[in-house]
């Protein structure tokens, strides 16, 4: 309590002796060498370091020499009297440019989605896709962890089996941390089936990347009730794995069983609402049908499970 009320004086003394600068914004990072700009003016000393600004929106920019490719820049609100912290976390910028690399181009294009099989796959119709980048695996328990600092999955202790029991909101919030978001229902079916580079009707396949179920999926016949380490299965034409089986994956899309029948061509984004998200691929506890390229479920998208997991893409333009 003698501190608070020690740093409210504090305030309104240099409220009024320095414009009403009387927020406070607590600035940390992960190196010892950050240098920080508030609104282009360099401060003094390393971070962590105190500023005291007015009220209103600020522009934030830390400088590492540890870290030169990168810059961590901020845009950020403050109140009249408010604390506000920001952490410049670096090593997280490298993760970003780590993803980055391992994304897949998906070359843009047209074929058929859907299928016959179901009621919902109907009717198969054309598509059109523009080009994107895909991440090549679903994100892991350890890349999860260090964006978003837990580890939610019930298979926990496999950092390089993929993330589970995360919802569509916390799928999503993890990609736009990243800069990145799910992938829609079109893309997510477009990559699966290998993109141009499948898309002849001999070349389909049934899963992603064969017909042969065992040899692209982990899936409930052979994955011993678990998930298991992402890429060890054979990857599609694309170069993407586990696209059939380990998780199901979150799409963008609001869920529609008829949605087929009035889905523009191009680029489509799915229902304007709905109820409950789409989710793709199959998992570790499913059919082999549930890992067919076609096939489509739906989930609450405020719920989780031990067999829902995501992929990132991020548009080429």
């Amino acid at each position: 309590m003698k501190n608070i009320i020690l740093f409210t004086i504090m305030l309104m003394l240099l409220g009024c002796g320095q414009g009403n600068k009387n927020a406070i914004l607590h600035i940390k990072s992960d190196t010892t060498d950050a240098v920080v700009y508030v609104d282009g003016d360099k401060q003094k000393g390393f971070a962590p370091i105190d500023v005291f600004l007015a009220e209103g929106v600020h522009e934030l920019k830390v400088i590492s020499n540890k870290y030169t490719n990168y810059i961590f820049e901020k845009s950020f609100v403050i109140m009249e009297f408010e604390e506000k912290n920001i952490y410049a976390d670096f090593s997280v910028l490298v993760y970003i440019e780590e993803i980055n690399k391992s994304m897949v181009y998906v070359e843009g294009g047209s074929f058929q989605m859907g299928s016959k099989k179901s009621k919902d796959e109907k009717p198969i119709h054309t598509v059109t896709i523009s080009s994107f980048f895909m991440h090549k695996t679903e994100v892991t328990q350890a890349q999860y962890k260090k964006v978003m600092g837990k580890n939610p999955s019930h298979f926990s202790g496999c950092d390089d089996c993929p993330v589970e029991r995360v919802s569509w909101h916390d799928a999503t919030a993890f990609a736009q941390k990243v800069g990145k978001r799910l992938p829609t229902e079109a893309e997510w079916e477009y990559a699966a089936r290998g993109g141009v580079k499948t898309n002849s009707g001999s070349s389909q396949t049934s899963y992603a990347g064969s017909n042969d179920l065992n040899s692209v999926a982990w899936y409930g016949d052979n994955s011993g009730s678990k998930t298991h380490p992402v890429a060890q299965k054979q990857a599609n034409a694309l170069g993407l794995y586990d696209m059939s089986g380990n998780v199901w994956e979150w799409c963008s899309d609001w869920y529609s069983d008829s949605y087929y029948s009035e889905s523009p061509q191009n680029d489509p984004q799915g229902p304007n609402s709905g109820s409950r998200r789409v989710l793709r691929g199959g998992s570790w506890d499913g059919s082999g049908t549930d890992c067919r390229v076609a096939y489509r479920v739906r989930f609450y998208p405020d719920n989780w499970v031990g067999y829902n997991g995501f992929r990132l893409v991020r548009s080429a333009q």
